[in-house]
Order: C-alpha cells, then structure tokens, then sequence
C-alpha cells in the first residue's frame, strides 16, 4: 500500500501538489498533520490522505482532482470492460 497525499486549490481549479510516500506510513501522516495547519485558514483547500495500490488507481477513484488524463483514463477502463 502507497500512501499519498493530494493538496487541491478549489479557487483554481487545479491539484496544487501530490506527494508520494510509498510505503512509509509514518512520514505520510506528519507531512498531512503539518499540511492542515498550514492551511487551516484556507478555505478553498483540500488536503487528502489517501491509501491505494498505485498513482493509477488514485486517479480514478479520486478523479475529480486530476484534469484530462484522469478522464482519459476512466474512459479506456470503460471501453476495455465493455469489451470483456
């Protein structure tokens, strides 16, 4: 199990940073903690925590928080099960 941490800025629309910890549970958890006090006050910021087996599967599980590519990706996974 991956961790990462997702920081989106709904004011812009867009996923200001991911961050990986591969397996490393410990520093995921205090990079987050330090992440919401920096923002606390901000309103229009999210900050995740998510846990998955890769980058890919966070993409379409969370893809309101990728542009295009996230799409794309659910997109093909559609079409490869409507072929199966």
């Amino acid at each position: 199990m991956q961790n990462f941490i997702l920081v989106y800025n709904h004011e812009q629309q867009r996923l200001q940073d991911l961050l990986r910890f591969e397996e490393d549970g410990d520093a995921a958890i205090c990079k987050y903690e330090a992440l919401e006090a920096d923002y606390r006050d901000s309103p229009f910021m999210d900050i995740l925590f998510v846990g998955a087996d890769s980058l890919e599967t966070i993409k379409v599980t969370h893809s309101s928080y990728f542009t295009g590519e996230a799409q794309k990706n659910i997109e093909a996974s559609l079409r490869m099960l409507d072929m199966a």
